[in-house]
């Protein structure tokens, strides 16, 4: 028995090893990562919430008050959360073919990141049940899943998942978040401005992601839709959870990637080493965690205590980018708290679960789980 177990640990850290080389070799593609400078970002700071809580934002946004003034601001909003992600009326929709645009509910200075976009995936009554025709939308009492992709996902990525929903009869909608393909700022190859070293234009982006995240629920509603549910990868995983807490219209929840604080995930992952080069020579690890608490999991878990909606977290082995450790920090408020979420952990990496053959079981959990439970 001991001769076996040695042998599992053998075999456990010779994949860490493989999982992990290839993960490195993964992120060395993405060679256009651009080391922007650091900013306090105070100007995209949302005004109404500092107004009303008295928070004081400086004007030369320098040194220990634009520290403090961040770190105020992150915990007012923490507090007054259902303001800070409030739903406001939806705004007009226009739908051509599988193309869905809108104007975001959040005005930022680039106009091309104030439109909105998603790609619907429609379900279609192919036996013209009800006495519907064959061919028309399934819509009333049906089921929808918002898709929301991971960091400079590509326009043709997470279909896939779309197409995959919609065999086991349920429609989607895939989200463009902020910045990223038609929202793209003129000159960029990525999208550094969702996450980057400026403080408060991250807060501001990400928090612009769950408004247009909760545009498409008012969307799929007036549809007909009435079960409706959210799945994440990566940071859009963060989208997800933090949208899914603030809005009980969504009945179920998948997350792919999970993490626990969005400082520390930049700070500690693969994928963002390039923005911690800039924050590092300003802020120490826990400052970076202070700063982006506002838009971090594990800072409303304690919402879901009571909460009987289903959802399940997906995290892998040997995730150099959402490391273990900082998942463990989510599962355990989780388990203090007594917030029963399903969990998942495969043997892979960050990268490598979007890979052959990890895509395909991460493809059947996240289907069948929408197939049994929304």
């Amino acid at each position: 028995m001991l001769a076996f177990a040695r042998l599992g640990e053998s075999k456990r850290i010779m994949l860490r090893r493989i999982i992990h080389s290839w993960e490195r070799k993964l992120a060395r593609r993405d060679n256009n990562r651009v080391v922007r400078p650091f900013e306090w970002g105070l100007e995209f700071l949302d005004q109404p919430v500092s107004a009303a809580n008295g928070i004081s934002v400086p004007s030369n946004g320098n040194g220990e008050h634009a520290r403090d003034a961040i770190f105020k601001f992150n915990k007012t909003a923490i507090e007054t959360s259902s303001e800070f992600f409030e739903s406001e009326p939806s705004p007009e929709f226009l739908l051509e073919g599988k193309s869905l645009s809108f104007q975001s509910r959040v005005r930022t200075p680039y106009a091309e990141n104030n439109v909105a976009y998603g790609q619907y995936f429609a379900v279609l009554d192919r036996g013209g049940s009800n006495g519907s025709r064959a061919g028309e939308v399934a819509r009333a009492n049906g089921r929808a899943v918002v898709v929301l992709p991971h960091w400079n996902a590509k326009a043709g990525e997470h279909v896939a998942v779309c197409e995959l929903l919609n065999r086991a009869g349920i429609a989607a909608v895939r989200l463009s978040l902020p910045y990223h393909d038609r929202r793209m700022l003129p000159g960029f190859e990525r999208a550094d401005y969702m996450v980057s070293a400026n403080l408060g234009r991250t807060l501001q982006a990400n928090r612009q992601a769950v408004l247009d995240t909760r545009s498409i629920v008012d969307w799929l509603i007036d549809q007909g839709y009435e079960r409706i549910g959210i799945l994440g990868t990566s940071l859009g995983s963060c989208i997800a959870f933090l949208t899914f807490i603030h809005d009980k219209r969504l009945r179920v929840g998948v997350y792919n990637h999970v993490s626990s604080y969005f400082g520390d995930v930049v700070w500690d992952g693969l994928t963002t080493k390039h923005v911690r080069q800039s924050l590092e020579l300003h802020l120490t690890r826990e400052d970076v965690r202070q700063a982006w608490l506002a838009i971090s999991p594990n800072s409303y878990i304690d919402r879901l205590s009571d909460d009987k909606r289903r959802g399940l977290l997906i995290s892998a082995s040997y995730d150099l980018s959402f490391t273990p450790a900082l998942s463990r920090l989510l599962f355990d408020e989780c388990d203090r708290l007594d917030v029963r979420l399903d969990r998942k952990v495969v043997r892979c990496g960050h990268y490598s679960l979007g890979r052959a053959p990890y895509k395909y079981y991460a493809g059947y959990l996240i289907v069948n789980y929408f197939r049994k439970h929304l």
